[in-house]
């Protein structure tokens, strides 16, 4: 393992092998320099080896280093800067996310792109030739490939950084946040078996920080913001589950709910406790459970009325008349007829676990009648004003099942009102958690309830009704299933009714004039006829003569009544504001009274606490004592006794008597007595065995005389049980002729049967046969057809792949050829470019030598005048020699240059001297033709030396000062 003096070393070394790309090393580097115990204080440093550890870790999938870089760095950072682990966490998931993404696009434009490969085939040639090995596609083949290791290590990532959260206070938001976005990884992704998971893993981080509440940074589960981060969570949890329709894990999420809000007496907000009957009204009706379901929609409809300000009276028509039709949906009849009483006690802790679950409060006690019914129910929803609110269709459906006694004509009237209904419902503009109202789910229900009523209706007016004219009573469902519905009825005592297939008829069971539904039925018709009466023969009512005494009553009494309307308003308003101001006050009292309560309970618990454990020793001590006292007393009084009785002098007396000095003499006079008593046991023994030999001696003759009358008896016995046999079975051999006899006349009804039976199934089995044969006459010329398809395919693909190689080896020879000529070029161009640069050298030194020998020949001239004896270029420095290639060069240039004087134009004194000096030689013309003016360079300065003096900046000096010192004085 290698050491760094510093931190910021290991992230440089790190880099470098990224580089050079050993990503493991560098990855292991960073890793022993975040598990070593040099580096334990905190410093920016190791949060940028966290995020270039977490990045490695990410590019190479590995988990496992992730989650001990991790842990070790919570370590670091836990009680420092725990706002680094945060950033550090969120970037390694944010990496993650983004890798899983990414593999996502890459398979999906794989796909698509091997798609569109060829537009006249089916199907590719490597997904024919992997379809004949394996049953796989090519897509499931490249998610396997590239999204599901992707998609392994982002759930592993999530499943880590729970872990690593998991009893953290600090970072309570960071693992509410993890366990949102693993939710929404199991809901985009259809991933049931994670989502399962993950929430029996949230469930035992749960139970564990509620085990060991003694751990360090453990989460306040008592304070409000951490009690609703967690039920965030299970709120986000059950909206998950109810999602991907895993409705056991949705259940379990409720009961977890529930356990979080029980900790605390203060309830939750409100938009909560929405979601929460919202989705248990799903889960209920899922199950089957249509009476939880009806309770839990009634504190929905109870929440939403009470907290809800912006429900319009639309939606709220909505949610009323669902709660209605959820509870008439519930089976009328009680289903505890007959069961057993361990049935009866399951239900009912099943109805007490129910009802906490939907808060409704219940009484334990076993005779209670506060249990949940459909009658109570029902009763609740009138006393709540529930029935108010309902749409007049519901509330019509409701009097016609409940109230009225039509048996003949209910369903009709049942079935219009049911399909207004199920037209009713939508989306609720202002219920947010309840974003659909559809009513055309309860219609099964209630065509259930109306066939059950129709069967009660008809049974207290007919004792028997024909089987056609019952079914056409009940238009729902065939007489099968109506003779299903029935059974169940009957089971739980709701009906009683017989149905007789020979007679084609429907027996109900008989009524006593004194029962109670007869008595109802009498009232009812009682009833009846009094409305009947009154609207033949209406009341007379006297006129009054108030309107004509006082003349414009009915104006005032409307103004009053306007104006005590407006005055109840302002009133009710500030009652409400009062209310609200004293509720507030009430609230901080309450909270400051609960918190001085919360001291002194702690205080008085420990104080109390510590008194009951120093009591405890104490009592421990005393008992320890007084037991050792009374066995001390005891074993001297048994020893005294025995001495007393035996006639032996009392032990120890006048002595001081210990616990041991008794034990030991008590032991020694129980071994005496055990001795004793052997000696007795063993002389009786003898005795009694004296007298057992002579007992059965004298009672062998008697058994046997016994024996031989107990045989002659049986014998009697066994002949009269033999002749009364024999009777019984004559008597059943003749009654089972007469019963052979009788059904002898049913043998011809019995053939016919038998024979179109028979028949039937004949037909219906030569009819089978011929549809399986034309079933597997079409398989076979189908799959010979695809065989043909195949072979056509095989060889147009295998002709395909041959054009194709040959088009690819002509374009390779092609562009070899290419390659070829282009070398052969470049090389001609190179040699011609050689040639031209060979003789510019040539040009270059010829020009040299003829530089050389000029400046001979004006060296050679010793008596010719100076024009500045102190120009550098006319005279050298000994120090600094200039050279005479590059001033010769300059004063040529320099002439050349000069233009010649035009006629009536002033000509300076030095110009005019120069004209007069002597000629220099006109300048060699070129290969075209054309003079140069400028002066030859020297060397190789046409490759090398001009570029150099362009873009150095000393040879750019040089050659400067060598051209102003060519000039002469006074140039302008």
């Amino acid at each position: 393992m290698a050491t760094f003096a510093k931190p910021e070393n290991a992230l440089k070394r790190a880099e470098e092998l990224i580089n050079v790309g050993q990503k493991q090393a560098a990855l292991q580097a960073l890793h022993d320099l975040i598990t070593s115990k040099r580096y334990r204080a905190w410093q920016k440093s190791l949060e940028r080896i966290m995020f270039k550890y977490v990045e490695l870790c990410v590019d190479m999938r590995r988990g496992r280093f992730a989650k001990d870089g991790l842990i070790q760095y919570r370590i670091i950072c836990q009680q420092v800067n725990v706002s680094s682990l945060e950033e550090v966490i969120k970037h390694f998931m944010q990496l993650s996310t983004e890798k899983a993404e990414q593999a996502r696009s890459q398979a999906q434009a794989l796909e698509d792109a091997l798609d569109v490969e060829d537009l006249e085939a089916d199907k590719r040639p490597e997904d024919l030739m992997l379809s004949y090995v394996s049953g796989e596609k090519g897509k499931d083949r490249s998610d396997r490939e590239l999204v599901t290791p992707w998609f392994k290590f982002l759930w592993e990532t999530y499943r880590s950084v729970l872990e690593i959260l998991r009893n953290n206070s600090k970072l309570e938001a960071l693992y509410a946040m993890t366990a949102h976005r693993a939710f929404q990884f199991c809901k985009q992704y259809k991933r049931t078996t994670e989502f399962r998971r993950l929430c029996e893993i949230i469930r035992n981080h749960l139970t564990n920080l509620n085990k060991y509440k003694d751990q360090r940074d453990r989460p306040d589960l008592t304070a409000p913001e951490s009690l609703q981060l967690y039920l965030d969570t299970r709120m986000e949890q059950l909206k998950i589950a109810t999602d991907l329709e895993l409705w056991q894990e949705a259940f379990r999420s409720v009961e977890d709910i529930h356990g979080l809000m029980s900790l605390v007496k203060k309830s939750p907000k409100t938009q909560l406790m929405v979601v929460y009957y919202a989705k248990l009204t799903d889960i209920f009706w899922v199950s089957d459970s249509h009476l939880y379901h009806a309770y839990a929609w009634f504190r929905l409809f109870t929440l939403q009325k009470s907290y809800n300000k912006n429900l319009s009276q639309k939606d709220l028509q909505l949610i009323a008349s669902s709660v209605l039709l959820a509870a008439l949906s519930v089976t009328p009849y009680d289903q505890k007829h007959g069961a057993s009483h361990l049935e009866l006690e399951n239900d009912k802790d099943r109805n007490l676990r129910m009802a906490s679950l939907i808060n409704f409060t219940l009484d334990h006690k076993g005779e209670s009648r506060e249990m949940l019914s459909r009658s109570s129910l029902l009763m609740e929803l009138i006393n709540k004003g529930v029935m108010a609110c309902v749409s007049q269709e519901v509330k019509d459906l409701y009097n016609l099942l409940e109230h009225e006694f039509f048996p003949l004509d209910l369903a009709s009237r049942v079935q219009s009102l049911l399909g207004k209904i199920s037209k009713l419902g939508g989306k609720l503009s202002s219920a947010s958690s309840v974003p659909e109202v559809q009513l055309s789910k309860y219609v099964p229900a209630l065509e259930k309830l109306t066939s059950l009523r129709v069967l009660q209706q008809a049974s207290l007016v007919y004792q028997s009704i024909k089987i056609e004219t019952l079914s056409k009573m009940i238009p729902f469902f065939d007489f099968s299933l109506v003779e299903k519905i029935s059974v169940d009825a009957v089971k739980y005592n709701f009906l009683s009714m017989k149905v007789d297939y020979l007679k084609g008829v429907v027996l109900f069971g008989n009524v006593d004039i004194e029962s109670e539904k007869l008595s109802d039925h009498l009232a009812v018709l009682a009833d009846s006829l009094n409305k009947a009466k009154k609207l033949i023969y209406p009341a007379m009512r006297k006129q009054s003569k108030l309107g004509e005494n006082l003349n414009g009553l009915i104006e005032t009494v409307s103004k009053e009544h306007r104006r005590l309307l407006a005055r109840k308003s302002i009133i009710e308003k500030r009652k409400e504001e009062h209310e609200r101001q004293m509720l507030e006050m009430e609230r901080e009292e309450e909270s400051k009274r609960l918190k001085l309560q919360k001291i002194t309970e702690e205080a008085e618990q420990k104080r109390l606490a510590e008194e009951y454990i120093r009591r405890e020793e104490q009592r421990i001590r005393r008992e320890i004592e007084e037991r050792e006292l009374q066995e001390a007393q005891a074993l001297l009084l048994e020893a005294q006794k025995g001495a007393k009785k035996k006639g032996k002098k009392p032990l120890l007396e006048g002595e001081k008597v210990t616990k041991q000095t008794l034990i030991e003499l008590a032991l020694s006079e129980q071994l005496k007595e055990r001795q004793e008593m052997e000696k007795k046991l063993q002389k009786l023994a003898k005795t009694m065995d004296y007298m057992e030999r002579a007992k059965r001696e004298e009672e062998a003759s008697l058994i046997e005389q016994a024996f031989q009358q107990r045989l002659v008896q049986e014998k009697i016995v066994h002949e009269r049980e033999q002749l009364k046999e024999i009777e019984l079975s004559r008597q059943h051999h003749a009654g089972d002729l007469q019963e052979k006899n009788r059904l002898a006349r049913m043998i011809d009804n019995k053939v016919i049967f038998q024979k179109k039976i028979v028949d039937h199934r004949e037909m219906e089995y030569n009819r089978l046969k011929k549809e399986k044969e034309d079933r597997i006459n079409q398989i076979v010329a189908a799959r010979k057809n695809e065989r043909e398809m195949k072979r056509k395919m095989l060889f147009y693909l295998k002709s395909e792949e041959e054009r194709l190689t040959r088009l690819r080896e002509e374009e390779e020879a092609r562009k070899r050829e290419e390659e070829e000529r282009r070398k052969k070029e470049e090389a001609e161009r190179r040699a011609k470019l050689d040639a031209i640069a060979e003789r510019q050298r040539q040009r270059e030194r010829e020009a040299e030598e003829k530089e050389r020998l000029r400046r001979e020949a004006l060296l050679r001239r010793p008596t010719e005048p100076l024009h500045r004896p102190a120009d550098p270029v006319s005279v050298p420095h000994p120090s600094e020699p200039v050279p005479a290639a590059a001033a010769a060069a300059a004063a040529a240039a320099a002439a050349t240059a000069t233009p010649a004087p035009g006629p009536g134009k002033y000509v300076p004194r030095f110009l005019r001297e120069r004209n007069d000096g002597p000629k220099a030689a006109p300048p060699e013309p070129d290969r075209w033709g054309r003079q140069d003016n400028r002066p030859p360079p020297s060397g190789d300065t046409w490759r090398g030396e001009e570029r150099r003096s362009s873009f150095g900046g000393a040879r750019t000096s040089s050659s400067s000062s060598s051209w102003s010192s060519s000039r002469p004085r006074g140039a302008p």
